[in-house]
């Protein structure tokens, strides 16, 4: 049903997700990450307020062992959750509940976990960890190598309609927030092409929220 990366950047101490699914627009309720403190997927039977406890919780000085057993502890339904946390030390913590649905399995590596459910084969969550270890420039890039990892070592039994990607910085507003929510054979794909033609604009709109005097031109019909 759902395959996620939840990863840090060392470097520069970004937090991020890229998740895809069978369902429609999965990125409006699974994946969470907060500038400074570190980033949630909340999948499979999904309970959405999980992500925002998570982060809340992380924000407040928890490891990320620490915030998912204290979600844990306070949560109903626990056992149709699939969970996984890091923090912004780089520390990784993940649930999958018993009822959590078909072939499912998860994978931590250096800055981030991998999981996922109705999956083809309990390699894809490893082959994503090792995806992104390998991978290289911004954490974005690095996210979409793992999700395209994942598809490439079997990505789920059915077909996947939906994916998202979000990446934060040091605002309390997203770097990247990108998203598919319905597309009917490619949304990875779908979802390379909008970071690719993001990507060179990314610094722009920071800009024109911090310093719009000094932003680049809007380069629309109108603009001087």
């Amino acid at each position: 049903m759902t395959f996620s990366v939840i990863g840090r950047c060392a470097e520069t101490g970004m937090f991020g997700v890229a998740i895809t699914t069978s369902s429609i627009a999965v990125a409006s309720r699974c994946p969470w990450a907060r500038s400074g403190v570190g980033a949630v997927s909340t999948q499979n039977i999904t309970d959405p307020g999980i992500g925002p406890r998570g982060l809340d919780l992380m924000a407040q000085g928890l490891s990320a062992p620490e915030a998912l057993k204290r979600v844990l502890e306070s949560s109903k339904h626990t056992e149709y959750r699939q969970i996984t946390m890091i923090d912004r030390e780089g520390r990784t913590a993940a649930h999958t509940g018993g009822k959590t649905l078909g072939t499912n399995n998860v994978a931590a590596g250096r800055n981030c976990v991998a999981a996922g459910n109705l999956l083809r084969t309990t390699e894809v969550p490893v082959a994503m960890a090792r995806g992104f270890e390998a991978a290289k420039g911004h954490l974005a890039e690095r996210l979409l190598a793992s999700i395209e990892a994942g598809v490439a070592a079997g990505g789920e039994m059915g077909p996947i309609h939906s994916a998202g990607l979000i990446v934060v910085r040091d605002r309390v507003w997203p770097l990247v927030d990108l998203r598919v929510d319905w597309h009917d054979s490619g949304p990875i794909e779908a979802l390379r092409g909008l970071w690719e033609a993001y990507q060179p604009q990314m610094e722009d709109y920071q800009t024109r929220a911090v310093d719009p005097a000094s932003a680049p031109a809007y380069g629309v019909p109108g603009d001087p």
